[in-house]
């Protein structure tokens, strides 16, 4: 629940002035903790005004306001800030805060646009993307032949990217090529910018993909090193192991006397294995 002195706050945000509002946690209500106005472009002011109100022991929110603008106005950027000393964590109404947001859309370039097209049609089986920060673009790195056994070179190490890849394989006998979407982060290597901006930038990127290319993903990954990508684990990703819950039987008595021998070897399934 939102104060009515943050309520109004977001009212005047709209008018474009203010450039950074934080929001604390008291009493589980969303409060007011700080805001900043207006001083340089969005990514000169973005290191100055938001890494000093980042506390170490005390989780927020912060909406930052970008330079671009869609139909709604201004575009924000959410930052959900939970550090982990932090006694308190940040997960209240954290879907009602997005409500009041705009996504962030970096706009695809033209060949990576055509890059989405040809991975539709199976021409190519990969594709990575990248953000260009300083351009507010997403744009295409390249488009190489990628078999599994290569997926874990294509990770850069130092910095965020986002991928395709047509996953060729069976499944129950039937053969499959399913597009695989892998979202890759190597954690800290990456300034707090890079980071807040792929995860931002991420949704509305599936969006466009699946719902203007017509793309079926069949499944979305994410991954902090690329040794992560095996072929066993994409497949149970693609495939996830049905758990099967067994009836429990009630076992019939042993007869009485001497033949109630407690016997030392156990029926199939009995100890909960098949056999």
């Amino acid at each position: 629940m939102a104060t009515t002195e943050l309520r109004d706050f977001f009212a005047k945000a709209r008018n474009g002035s203010v450039r950074l509002i934080k929001v604390i946690i008291e009493d589980e209500q969303l409060v007011l903790g700080a805001h900043k106005e207006l001083s340089r472009r969005w990514d000169n002011d973005y290191d100055a005004f938001v890494l000093p109100l980042l506390d170490e022991q005390q989780p927020c929110y912060v909406l930052y306001r970008l330079d671009s603008q869609n139909a709604q106005g201004y575009e924000w950027l959410f930052i959900s800030w939970s550090p982990d000393s932090s006694p308190v964590k940040t997960e209240i109404s954290v879907e009602s805060k997005h409500q009041t947001l705009q996504g962030l859309a970096f706009p695809l370039q033209l060949d990576a646009q055509q890059a989405i097209q040809a991975l539709k049609q199976k021409k190519i089986n990969y594709i990575q993307l990248k953000l260009d920060l300083e351009r507010e673009t997403i744009d295409l790195v390249h488009t190489s032949p990628t078999e599994i056994a290569d997926l874990p070179k294509r990770i850069p190490q130092d910095s965020a990217r986002y991928h395709f890849f047509l996953y060729k394989h069976s499944h129950e006998g039937d053969y499959l090529e399913s597009v695989v979407f892998i979202y890759s982060m190597p954690g800290y290597k990456c300034s707090i910018k890079e980071r807040m901006l792929y995860s931002s930038c991420k949704s509305r990127l599936l969006d466009t993909v699946e719902q203007e290319f017509c793309l079926e993903i069949a499944k979305k990954i994410e991954i902090d090193d690329g040794a992560e990508l095996t072929a066993e684990f994409l497949y149970e990703e693609v495939h996830p192991k049905q758990h099967a819950f067994k009836q429990a039987f009630a076992k019939p008595k042993g007869p009485v006397g001497k033949r109630g021998q407690k016997r030392l070897i156990k029926g199939p399934g009995e100890n909960g294995e098949d056999s």
